[in-house]
């Protein structure tokens, strides 16, 4: 009798917890829907822009001078990259540094992953799940800055260029969601470099080992936007 009051204990205990289990996941889903939506609101009020500013690119086997670019963005995910030198670097699949793009559709789950701190910031990182079976991002991993509504890192791992993570630093455009500085990461062993950086590349060094899993930088401080005056989408050709 008492091993089938042990039995029942037991069953009720594994159920109280996977009822509690479920509401937890339910709120953490809830949150991070809510925050996403707040995120998403801030970012929708830019149409498009043109942006002014400065190039680093960081890679230990390229020789890369900083260069002027113009930036253009416009709703809902159409990006490009001029250089001061006439070439224009389009990024392609999954990898790009507008943040817009992550929402394009809002074909995703999102998963509360818990809170954190980065760089002296609290943030509740969420995760991005792609519905599309045939999106090159297999996940997205946000650190949102819950109090701005501001994304402060993202970490993005996709099908053809491995993972590669943003970091934002936001000052006079916050208010648009448009961060002051851009910093993006990447292996060099993964990532395929966009053909206006493959040509300096191809009249630099050439890679020592290009087996070699090392860290590359690319680093957009922005100048100046022009937000919202309307783009013709053949800027974009």
């Amino acid at each position: 009798m008492n091993l089938i009051r042990m039995k029942i204990f037991r069953s009720l205990q594994f159920a109280a917890l996977s009822i509690m289990m479920f509401l937890v996941a339910g709120v953490h889903g809830q949150h991070a829907d809510s925050l996403l939506a707040k995120v998403q609101a801030r970012l929708a009020g830019v149409s498009d822009y043109t942006a002014e500013g400065v190039m680093k690119t960081d890679v230990s086997f390229m020789k890369v001078p900083d260069a002027r670019i113009t930036v253009y963005y416009k709703q809902p995910d159409r990006f490009k990259i001029k250089k001061q030198d006439g070439i224009s670097l389009i990024p392609k699949g999954g990898v790009n540094v507008n943040l817009t793009t992550l929402f394009a559709g809002n074909r995703y789950t999102a998963v509360g992953e818990g809170k954190g701190t980065l760089h002296g910031t609290a943030v509740a990182v969420v995760k991005l799940l792609p519905l599309d079976e045939q999106s090159d991002v297999v996940v997205s991993t946000l650190y949102i800055d819950e109090k701005m509504y501001l994304i402060r890192k993202a970490v993005i791992t996709t099908r053809e260029n491995g993972t590669y993570e943003m970091e934002m630093t936001y000052g006079k455009y916050a208010s648009r969601g448009l961060p002051d500085k851009v910093s993006f990461i990447f292996s060099t062993k993964d990532y395929k470099l966009p053909r206006g950086l493959a040509i300096d590349y191809d009249a630099g060094e050439k890679p020592r080992n290009t087996t070699i899993d090392e860290k590359g930088k690319i680093e957009i401080s922005y100048t100046s936007y022009t937000i919202n005056k309307g783009l013709s989408n053949d800027i974009f050709n």
